[in-house]
């Protein structure tokens, strides 16, 4: 059986993921930071469609935590599903927020790079002697670092992170490329889920009004569901995109297209 690893399944892209990846017959092995209740919601929604999973705590921002990680990993592989190997990895986990150039405190610098980028590429090299040969990555970038891309004031250092994001990608999919390890990532615009910004303000429910702006500035006419973004990584994941590596697929519905 195949299993898989969400980082930050306890809400939007992340959860859907992981509710997709079991609809396919994937277990998952879920993490959750600051939402407890968000984790358990969605391994009830797997339960309910007839999957398992199991929900860890981790912090990607600390790297203290990613050898504990691995050995609760390395048992649930063990004694859920009788394994000793994942196939997928999700790096998901993240918070968003915007700041001026003037006004980007070094603190606040260094939590972006912390969660975003130095988390999931420490992350994920903790985790690599546990990955099995022909696996696939999905990391998640934005559409703020693509290079045809909007270019919003405030998002200098979030989107310095999420472009970091990209070129990881890209150098790690050819070294892993002897394993037959895939490595992609997907860079979604605005979608509608609960990812908090720097001050734990959350999302677009905090901001109703942005969201007729965001989605006339939208091909397709709305903004991004949960849903819309994890079916490009389940996609990306599977047997269909077997030949497609190194690659960053924008999942924006067009914006500021």
């Amino acid at each position: 059986m195949s299993v898989a690893i969400v980082i930050g399944g306890s809400s939007g892209i992340g959860q859907a993921t992981a509710v997709q990846l079991a609809q396919r017959g994937v277990g998952v092995i879920l993490t959750y930071s600051g939402n407890p209740a968000g984790a358990e919601d969605t391994v009830a929604a797997i339960a309910k469609e007839g999957g398992t999973a199991v929900a860890f705590r981790l912090d990607v921002g600390r790297t203290t935590e990613f050898a504990a990680f691995r050995e609760q990993v390395a048992t649930a592989l063990r004694d859920t599903w009788q394994v000793d190997r994942f196939d997928y990895l999700v790096n998901n986990a993240g918070f968003g927020g915007m700041a001026m150039f003037e006004d980007v405190t070094e603190d606040l610098f260094d939590r972006f790079m912390n969660v975003l980028l130095k988390g999931p590429y420490f992350l994920t090299q903790t985790l690599l002697p546990l990955l099995a040969e022909g696996a696939a990555i999905v990391n998640v970038s934005s559409s703020s670092a693509v290079p045809t891309g909007s270019a919003e004031p405030g998002y200098t250092a979030y989107a310095t992170m999420k472009g970091g994001v990209i070129v990881w990608t890209r150098m790690l999919a050819k070294e892993l490329a002897g394993r037959r390890i895939r490595v992609n990532a997907v860079s979604p615009g605005p979608t509608h889920t609960r990812l908090a910004d720097a001050n734990g303000v959350v999302g677009f429910d905090a901001y109703p009004d942005v969201i007729p702006m965001l989605a006339a500035k939208t091909a397709l006419g709305r903004i991004g569901e949960p849903g819309d973004v994890a079916a490009a990584i389940v996609s990306l994941l599977g047997d269909e995109s077997r030949w497609i590596t190194a690659q960053n697929i924008e999942v924006s519905g067009g914006f500021d297209l």
